[in-house]
């Protein structure tokens, strides 16, 4: 195989747990967007509703990290408040963070229709990637945690059978949504239900594992499952059956891997934070983190969340190159 080929297979490789390449793979939650100069001068010029919702740009900024840092994957550059669309909820970034519109009830649309954008930004960026796409959305939770205020309690608790309408709801329009991204080339999808760890165990159960087991299995593309507070959480996303999970920096990552079966990948997991640190010491702690998963053929290197975005490119640089340049299996 050249080294073409294993470039763009070792991501795929590492998420079945068949890599026995010299290196696992890399790439980072929100490598596309704002920690980027070149993403910066986008947003100079454009608004962020322009960004989202303009295949163009979507491409150009997902492959922005891609040829900066030479990930092993890219993932698409959106939002995973794009699910509301279609149910007739506006949403805008007036001051980079989204603002929901007031609405009265979901009204069910094409989602083929009103995301017909992250389609085309999709056809785009297959016929110019050299590295597997992620698509992702958004858990039902973590989507419902924004719609509400980021008080999802209060109707939790208040009126809990039309929380789990809502739930439902959330849950069949991302599995269309992740239809039309499956469909249109990514090859992997990453639920991100971020918030899902805020919940005490049974509403987890109730509200949250049924319906992130329903999207794993609707999936007919390799799925990773993330949360914050994951690391504490590992039997419970087990049972969902991914094929990878993606970890917090709640824990060590090798001690999290004795408790995950080798079928499933595990993913991550230093802290977004410890990217400030000197680039020697970020040398130093991704070295220790690969010595301690050495020869394991289902990790994939990530943060334990999205990178910030006053990190330096040069300490970037020296956490992805510590990675490219390993001998993970020699």
């Amino acid at each position: 195989m050249s080294y073409l080929q294993d470039k763009q297979m070792l991501f795929l490789k590492a998420l079945h747990c068949k890599n026995k390449t010299k290196r696992p793979p890399i790439w980072i939650m929100r490598q596309a967007g704002r920690y980027l100069p070149e993403y910066q001068k986008l947003r100079e010029k454009y608004s962020l509703e322009e960004l989202f919702y303009h295949q163009e740009l979507i491409a150009k900024i997902t492959l922005q990290p891609i040829a900066r840092f030479h990930f092993d994957a890219a993932i698409l550059f959106a939002d995973i408040l794009h699910v509301l669309l279609p149910l007739g909820i506006k949403v805008s970034y007036p001051k980079g963070g989204p603002q929901i519109e007031p609405f009265d009830r979901l009204e069910r649309g094409p989602v083929e229709e009103r995301l017909f954008f992250v389609k085309e930004g999709i056809h785009l960026l297959k016929k110019e990637l050299k590295v597997p796409l992620i698509g992702f959305c958004g858990g039902p939770f973590t989507v419902a945690y924004y719609l509400l205020k980021k008080k999802p309690e209060k109707m939790l608790y208040e009126r809990p059978q039309a929380f789990l309408s809502l739930i439902q709801t959330l849950t069949q329009v991302s599995k269309e949504y992740l239809k039309l991204q499956i469909n249109a080339g990514v090859d992997a999808i990453q639920i991100f239900d971020s918030w899902a760890g805020l919940l005490p165990y049974e509403a987890l159960e109730k509200f949250v594992l049924p319906f992130l087991k329903e999207l794993v299995s609707f999936s007919s593309v390799p799925v990773i499952v993330f949360s914050r507070m994951s690391s504490f959480l590992i039997d419970e996303f087990v049972s969902l059956h991914p094929s990878g999970i993606g970890f917090d920096g709640g824990k060590p990552l090798a001690k999290i891997r004795k408790k995950v079966p080798q079928t499933i990948s595990v993913q991550g997991n230093l802290s977004p934070s410890f990217l400030y640190s000197s680039c020697d010491v970020i040398c130093q702690m991704t070295k220790e983190l690969l010595d301690s998963m050495k020869g394991d053929p289902g990790f994939i290197v990530n943060l334990g969340h999205g990178i910030l975005p006053d990190i330096p490119l040069t300490h970037v640089h020296a956490f992805v190159d510590t990675v490219l340049q390993c001998e993970f299996n020699a």
